[in-house]
């Protein structure tokens, strides 16, 4: 696996329109937090615990839980493979948890208040773990393999100010139309929702169609590594809101499904930003970020559709 991977590393994916990507980013977390009202948040308030484990479980356990995966697979995976589950782990949560909550017979008030909380910690959290489990990985590789790689250096003001006007930006915008526009907001939610699936969807499609060989070459290897990886997001999720922290059967679907479901469309966003990381070297960063993208939606919708037909839940 390793020999075959390895020649991700000197891919050079050239995607002019990565502007379109940022805009796409934009409008999916607008639409994220058109949900968003200001009863949740006094619910919040009221009951905070939820929201607290789902923050803890994307910011420190997932992270956590993918630095011991890229090490437990080091001689199996190339260092920017390993980046790239790193950096993906890294992200918020993806705005289609709210949809596959809902799905789910699950709390989507509870999937909407964290969308919003994590994306907005994301301004601070992303850039921090990323530089946090990136170097811890970088270490452990020189001292434990014959490789030595480079330390890590992520130009830390330039992702907070990417992911501040990708995310920030566009919430506070998308909460104001909320409560002063109401039935724009209510117009507007569903559509936004369906229509970024398909447009990242899409733009996956065309970043790779200049390297579709090379993709279909390598799929089963990154689809290996997703599936494993994202299997791990989604057991943590369930395993430690259910059996740790004690959250009633609604919350627990609500806190696996965010945990499980990651925002890699920020992560791409950053991957084709010049001034933050190279533009040469990082095909298995890019294939790991775009697969998951594609991936999750499967294994989430999977997941809710087969929630979706057991009986509703009580709250108990």
């Amino acid at each position: 696996m390793y020999e075959s991977l390895i020649q991700l590393d000197g891919l050079t994916i050239q995607f002019e329109q990565s502007f379109i990507l940022n805009i796409v980013l934009a409008f999916i977390m607008f639409g994220v937090a058109l949900g968003v009202s200001g009863r949740q948040f006094v619910q919040l308030l009221r009951h905070p615990k939820p929201v607290i484990v789902g923050v803890f479980l994307q910011f420190v356990i997932l992270p956590f839980v993918t630095f011991l995966l890229v090490v437990l697979l080091q001689h199996h995976i190339t260092p920017t493979v390993a980046m790239g589950m790193i950096l993906v782990a890294a992200c918020p949560g993806g705005n289609i948890s709210n949809f596959m909550s809902s799905l789910s017979k699950a709390n989507a008030e509870l999937s909407v208040t964290l969308s919003v909380f994590s994306n907005s910690l994301a301004v601070f959290m992303t850039p921090f773990n990323f530089a946090l489990w990136g170097r811890a990985y970088v270490n452990f590789v020189n001292r434990h393999a014959e490789s030595v790689l480079q330390p890590l250096q992520i130009e830390y003001f330039q992702m907070f100010e990417i992911i501040v006007l990708i995310l920030g930006i566009p919430m506070v915008l998308g909460m104001l139309c909320t409560k002063f526009l109401p039935f724009i907001a209510d117009k507007l939610k569903k559509p936004l929702q369906v229509l970024s699936i398909v447009f990242f969807i899409v733009l996956v499609i065309i970043m790779f169609t200049g390297n579709w060989k090379l993709f279909v070459t390598h799929i089963h290897y990154i689809f290996l590594i997703v599936l494993i990886h994202n299997f791990l997001a989604l057991f943590s999720g369930y395993s430690i809101s259910k059996w740790i922290f004690k959250q009633n059967p609604k919350n627990v679907r609500t806190l696996t499904i965010e945990t499980g479901i990651q925002n890699s469309g920020l992560g791409l966003v950053l991957l084709f930003n010049p001034n933050i990381f190279p533009q040469d070297g990082i095909g298995g960063m890019l294939f790991i970020a775009a697969w998951w993208g594609i991936w999750h939606i499967v294994s989430g919708l999977g997941l809710s559709w087969y929630w979706s037909k057991r009986k509703p839940l009580t709250d108990k």
